[in-house]
């Protein structure tokens, strides 16, 4: 059964093999000789270039074109308000990067006098947090860890270089 299958497919390379040693190019000779045969057409000029109008950038109480404001945009909002504002500067903690919604507290540690709050993320990763430390993504810090609740005080933008606090809650979840 194999060297039948075997033998079929010998044939058919073969077979194949023989329609591309045909070297027939007359047709093809033919219409190059017909095409270099043709007069040659006149050359279509070039599109005119416009020219372009200049511009000359003068600095005068202008922001520079190539600095992104982004780069020096919270130090310049603390300036403007004066009031709370969020520390560019600071470390952000792991904590930071979730929604305050996502975190669920867990429950509550005593260690040497200090109590300390259990946060679940959504990942199901436990995170020990004690009063000053951060979480939320509104520059979170928290004032008190209770047994039922952890009680933060958030930065919020109401308008561009304009803060306020206000606080939030993270219950004990069952």
């Amino acid at each position: 059964m194999i060297t039948h299958r075997l033998q079929w497919f010998w044939l058919a390379v073969v077979l194949l093999l023989a329609g591309c040693g045909a070297n027939d190019t007359s047709d093809l000779q033919a219409y190059v000789r017909q095409v270099n045969a043709r007069p040659p057409g006149p050359i279509e000029p070039l599109p005119e270039i416009e020219p372009v109008e200049t511009f000359v950038y003068e600095d005068l109480e202008r922001r520079d074109p190539f600095q992104s404001d982004a780069q020096s945009e919270p130090e310049e909002l603390a300036a403007i308000d004066g009031g709370p504002a969020p520390d560019p500067n600071r470390p952000k903690e792991e904590l930071e990067s979730y929604p305050l919604d996502s975190l669920r507290m867990v429950g509550t540690l005593e260690q040497d006098g200090t109590r300390w709050g259990l946060i679940r993320t959504k990942d199901g990763v436990v995170h020990r947090v004690t009063v000053g430390n951060y979480m939320g993504q509104n520059h979170g810090q928290i004032a008190t860890v209770d047994l039922d609740a952890i009680q933060l005080n958030e930065i919020v933008s109401d308008a561009p270089g304009q803060w306020r606090e206000r606080a939030a809650t993270v219950a004990l979840t069952q």
